[in-house]
């Protein structure tokens, strides 16, 4: 399947009467953030420069859709349906290979927080592959503390068998080495020790 077949499965989240079909936004969306587009107003611009590439996978007779219509749709759509259609795809074209490194580790994204609408800053768990350069699967939670549980559900949507996957000390977990194995993949834990130990 390609990526336009997996953005079919989406959910219509729209009235009928669209110019742009969800899948082609997703598309668009998707292909210009890994040319290196930073924000909705870049997708729409490097669109226009790709838009002779872009028409050899899909018909624009209404243009390049503007950075509005890729924000209203964007915050419309399902995220949990979003990322599981992302996961589909970057399955089909990860090379896995034995022993690749996976690094899992906990951000928190800059400017998120909104002190205006008393909104936390948002946090996510990423899975990074080194050898591919890809990021395999994210979660969000509702605090740092939150990783230790959050670890384990996303390394449940991920295929890493023959991987080693690595974390931080937050990571180093009973749990979440069991799950490392029961995934079939090896495991590279920090460990932090407290400086008394040495006294």
């Amino acid at each position: 399947m390609t990526l336009l077949d997996i953005c079919s499965e989406l959910t219509e989240i729209r009235a009928d009467n669209h110019r742009y079909p969800l899948p082609h936004l997703v598309f668009i969306a998707v292909c210009m953030i890994t040319c290196g587009a930073e924000d909705w107003k870049m997708v729409s611009q490097l669109a226009r420069k790709k838009k002779y590439w872009l028409n050899l996978y899909i018909p624009m007779p209404h243009g390049v859709p503007s950075h509005h219509t890729f924000i209203r749709v964007f915050e419309r759509l399902d995220p949990d349906e979003f990322r599981q259609c992302f996961i589909n795809w970057v399955k089909q074209i990860a090379e896995r290979t034995h022993g690749e490194v996976v690094s899992i580790d906990g951000k928190t994204l800059r400017r998120s927080y909104d002190k205006g609408d008393n909104k936390a800053a948002i946090h996510m768990v990423n899975a990074w592959a080194s050898q591919t350069g890809m990021v395999l699967g994210q979660l969000k939670t509702a605090a740092k503390s939150n990783e230790i549980t959050a670890i384990p559900a996303l390394l449940d949507m991920l295929e890493i068998s023959g991987c080693i996957v690595s974390t931080d000390a937050m990571g180093c977990q009973k749990a979440i080495a069991e799950k490392i194995r029961e995934k079939n993949a090896h495991y590279l834990l920090a460990v932090k020790l407290d400086a008394a130990v040495f006294k």
